[in-house]
């Protein structure tokens, strides 16, 4: 059983513990109820909610290779209207000590507001994490998180549509991710999210195809921790914001990484996928690493790394 050394505030969000689902890992809930005790865990972010409807991207959409995963979903998902009617108040009624952060996509800066205005009103809502590493069709398909105007508009006017907790989620191939940090803060985000999944190209060698439908797609897995680490690290020196650390975790030693490099909470992607227990398993894990060694609470570890140069 968890101790309350576990126990994390982050964007005035109290976490009973660190340990949340990635997106797109968790859905939006219901689907791992009956394998996982989601109330085990400290929260859960959503599959990704757009304005409409997205079928997503052709099958097959997931191949592993030696050491991760390579994914190219297209961000399918029933919509915003569907998700406030139908999903969220499945949450709203069985999902009460872990909390619940929905992730947000927009093909254009006013849909990011758009779905957060939408289900704001649901109670199962804690926070939102909006993922800027989406092209803006109006801006010639550069992400929104890559151009510090765009990313300054969606976050402001995300912020404008709602008084909850918002996230930014940005991607590890940004020039500067600790500016684009920055930009997200002084637009009025409340916490950030490292890092998204970077892109990739695995081949079929039989058939000399692309293995995902789409072609391309994004990368995660054990491989992405420690982009994902100094990410966390550059940015919990540019901002005074809690960071979400996202990454190849996959062991209690991995949180604890992610920890002293700053992070105030993680989430786990690609191995939970493979072992949807295992995010449960690490908070037993994380409690008892930390019960060895006298650490009363998190806040002794995080950001405490010792550069020797």
């Amino acid at each position: 059983m968890a101790t309350s050394s576990l126990a994390v505030n982050a964007a005035g969000i109290d976490f009973q513990n660190p340990v949340l689902l990635a997106a797109g890992t968790a859905a939006y809930g219901r689907e791992l109820a009956r394998v996982i005790d989601i109330e085990k865990l400290g929260g859960l972010i959503t599959k990704a909610v757009s304005v409409e409807r997205r079928h997503g991207a052709r099958a097959p959409r997931v191949a592993e290779f030696e050491g991760g995963m390579i994914n190219a979903v297209g961000l399918a998902n029933p919509g915003m209207e569907e998700v406030r009617d139908e999903h969220l108040p499945w949450l709203a009624a069985n999902v009460r000590r872990a909390k619940v952060l929905v992730n947000v996509v927009g093909n254009q800066i006013e849909e990011f507001a758009a779905v957060v205005s939408t289900i704001d009103g649901s109670p199962a809502v804690s926070g939102y994490e909006l993922n800027v590493s989406c092209p803006n069709v109006k801006a010639g398909g550069i992400e929104f998180g890559a151009d510090p105007r765009s990313l300054a508009d969606v976050v402001t006017k995300s912020r404008n549509a709602t008084r909850k907790p918002i996230f930014v989620k940005l991607s590890p191939t940004l020039q500067d991710i600790g500016a684009s940090a920055r930009t997200a803060a002084d637009a009025g985000a409340d916490g950030i999210s490292v890092v998204n999944t970077l892109p990739g190209l695995v081949i079929d060698t039989e058939t000399r195809k692309p293995a995902l439908g789409f072609g391309t797609g994004g990368v995660s897995g054990a491989g992405l921790m420690p982009v994902g680490i100094l990410a966390t690290y550059n940015v919990a020196q540019a901002v005074k914001l809690p960071v979400i650390g996202i990454g190849g975790i996959a062991k209690a030693t991995d949180i604890i990484q992610y920890i002293i490099a700053g992070a105030s909470l993680v989430a786990i992607g690609t191995a939970v996928m493979q072992q949807p227990r295992l995010a449960e398993k690490l908070v037993d894990d994380l409690d008892r690493w930390c019960r060895d060694r006298g650490i009363k609470s998190l806040s002794e570890l995080r950001g405490s790394l010792v550069w020797e140069m």
